[in-house]
């Protein structure tokens, strides 16, 4: 099993790429489905989810092809197995994403329940209750999601009882093919969820009221193939800067879109950073030793879930004391236990963190990754910790992250990867 060991104690001076998001990237594949035909895709990351997502397309009959630029070219039109397979979808939660897209094209489906990483209650019952309102019979049995619309879906008014991202993205997609309009309140408003629609509605789809929480939605007969550009991903680009404001070191991530990573960039100029933005790329210069700063996540466009165990890592060497509330999932403290074995001084309260920065700095220590940003949390953690750091379980963040043990050694930092 691969590990990561990482020397703690440099820099990270230099520039880097930002990957594509997988979050945008897996519902748009996902969306694939709908056509007839071909969808063309740049700027796909090379991840384990994105690999499970294309299996599990192939085991459905589609199949892909791939251009010297990488580009995946996915091609649906003889689909002919409405079956998503328990040990494909298993590992990954986005599979829940093939069931609106099978539905609205050949208005019957058949879906394992999911799996993915342990944060936490992610109901499933958002997603059928919204296909049940559009028309679709549902019967949860023996592990799988069963689904059925004879004649169709039908446009129908959905309301989310709280903010999904994976719901609103699969309720898009059923309604993109339904008969009638949809109206979707209570709509996530991730930029995720716009690239998707931006997608859509570049195949011809009708969709109105992008990065809103009330989407409109005209059903269309069929969509046409098309190209489409995945947009970069905020969260391993704050990851990386984030890394930095620990550290110290001055670096530039390129090929981003600034504006998606707002709070989080305000977090770390109160953490001490100077930060300059161009349209398409963030510098990030620090000096000095961060402050503590304290978060409260909720979604877009507030601070995100996803960086919440990144800024406990930081926080845990930072000057002062600092409260850190999780609002978003129940279960996402669990690489607290891992940072206050390498000397991290944290409490944990209810669905908050007391960090009490150590200003004697993190020592090394051998960790396990429990999920994808947790295991960020401890490699960021191990780039400042005194000696050698093993993380172990690491294919946890090789879900979300591209090659981060190769960007972080262009940056300088001590990183190899290796196999027990």
């Amino acid at each position: 099993m691969d590990k990561l060991l990482i020397e703690g104690g440099f820099q990270l001076n230099g520039s880097i790429t930002a990957s594509g998001a997988k979050n945008s990237a897996l519902p748009i594949l996902a969306s694939s489905i709908l056509l007839k035909d071909k969808l063309t895709l740049s700027n796909i990351p090379h991840l384990n989810d994105i690999t499970t997502m294309l299996e599990i397309l192939s085991s459905m009959g589609a199949y892909m092809t791939f251009n010297e630029n990488m580009d995946i070219e996915v091609n649906t039109s003889l689909i002919n197995n409405l079956k998503a397979r328990y040990e494909l979808v298993k590992t990954m939660r986005a599979s829940i994403l093939v069931l609106g897209p099978l539905l609205a094209r050949f208005h019957e489906a058949e879906v394992a329940l999911p799996g993915g990483c342990a944060i936490g209650s992610r109901p499933v019952n958002l997603h059928l209750d919204c296909m049940r309102k559009l028309g679709a019979n549902i019967d949860t049995s023996n592990g799988y999601i069963k689904a059925s619309a004879k004649g169709g879906l039908t446009g129908a008014n959905i309301e989310f009882s709280q903010v999904t991202v994976t719901g609103t993205e699969n309720a898009i997609m059923a309604a993109t093919l339904a008969k009638g309009q949809t109206k979707i309140t209570n709509a996530a408003k991730e930029p995720e969820v716009t690239d998707l629609i931006k997608c859509l509605n570049k195949m011809g789809a009708k969709i109105q009221g992008e990065d809103t929480d009330k989407l409109i939605i005209d059903g269309v007969r069929e969509l046409k193939p098309t190209n489409f550009s995945v947009m970069p991903d905020r969260i391993e680009i704050a990851t990386y800067l984030t890394a930095t404001t620990m550290t110290g070191g001055e670096i530039t991530v390129k090929a981003v879109n600034p504006n998606t990573i707002d709070k989080v960039l305000q977090k770390l100029e109160l953490a001490g950073a100077k930060i300059s933005k161009d349209k398409d790329s963030i510098s990030l210069k620090m000096k000095k030793l961060p402050s503590a700063v304290n978060i409260s996540t909720a979604p877009y466009p507030s601070f995100p879930t996803d960086m919440q165990a990144q800024f406990i890592a930081m926080n845990s060497i930072a000057k002062g004391q600092s409260e850190v509330i999780e609002n978003v999932f129940e279960n996402r403290f669990m690489h607290v236990q891992e940072l206050i074995r390498m000397g991290g001084k944290i409490e944990l309260k209810g669905n908050s963190a007391m960090i009490d920065g150590n200003l004697n700095g993190l020592t090394s220590a051998p960790v396990m990754a429990t999920d994808l940003r947790a295991s960020a949390s401890l490699v960021l953690a191990g780039l400042v910790a005194k000696g050698i750091t093993k993380v172990d379980r690491i294919y946890h963040i090789d879900r979300g992250y591209e090659r981060i043990e190769e960007k972080l050694k262009l940056l300088g930092a001590k990183i190899d990867r290796i196999s027990e």
